[in-house]
């Protein structure tokens, strides 16, 4: 009797030592499936290419920031050229806006485009964005993303109707919680400036379509 609740005992310990592992096994799965980091989710991100793509690119971005202008009209097209056109990488873009007042608010304005029109208009409007920045020096000083202005460059791109769809969402607040899952997924992985590019979690250090594309070929071999 004393040698089978022995047994028993050995059997229940095995027991919850396997659940035990299989409870861990099935985390990591579900951990992998998505890139989340406290609450925020790559996927739900304004987003280029192929959901197959291998590879990660994520940008980090200030609509304020003139190396960002920068990188939007000189680099970015490189990237859509040769590693999202080409399925080699699918790429997001997170805002992490510090530089002013009108950051914030042309982001969270921004969000609100991209949850209420889609991600196709989001884009049309990003890019405006940036063509719009001021390149005088002490206009950037300013205020130049007002209320006025965003809602003036959205009607130039989509229908009366779907403006006051954003506007009312936008006075409601829609982009707020957004840009500030954004902002604190930025800080996690340690952002300081922008434009900054991730590939597949990686900080990318390099300056040229060159680098960045040995560093995609690595990450996809891995």
């Amino acid at each position: 009797m004393a040698k089978s609740k022995k047994k028993l005992k050995r059997s229940s310990k095995w027991m919850l030592s396997l659940v035990a592992i299989i409870i861990l096994l099935m985390t990591v799965y579900f951990m992998n499936q998505s890139t989340s980091t406290k609450g925020f989710k790559i996927e739900a991100q304004p987003h280029l290419g192929e959901e197959t793509a291998p590879v990660e690119i994520i940008q980090f971005g200030d609509y304020k920031c003139p190396s960002c202008k920068t990188f939007t009209e000189s680099f970015f097209p490189l990237i859509q050229d040769e590693l999202i056109a080409t399925g080699k990488a699918r790429f997001y873009f997170v805002n992490d806006p510090f530089i002013q007042a009108d950051s914030k608010r042309a982001a969270e304005f921004a969000e609100t485009v991209y949850h209420e029109l889609g991600n196709d208009v989001f884009w049309q409007f990003h890019h405006v964005l940036y063509e719009q920045q001021p390149k005088d020096k002490e206009l950037e000083k300013q205020e130049v993303y007002t209320p006025k202005f965003l809602i003036e460059t959205l009607s130039g791109l989509v229908s009366e109707e779907d403006t006051n769809q954003v506007i009312k969402a936008f006075k409601k607040g829609a982009g707020e919680g957004a840009v500030k899952t954004d902002r604190s997924f930025a800080d996690e992985m340690n952002v300081s400036g922008t434009p900054a590019l991730f590939v597949d979690g990686k900080r990318f250090k390099g300056s040229t379509i060159s680098e960045l594309k040995e560093m995609v070929d690595q990450s996809t071999n891995e």
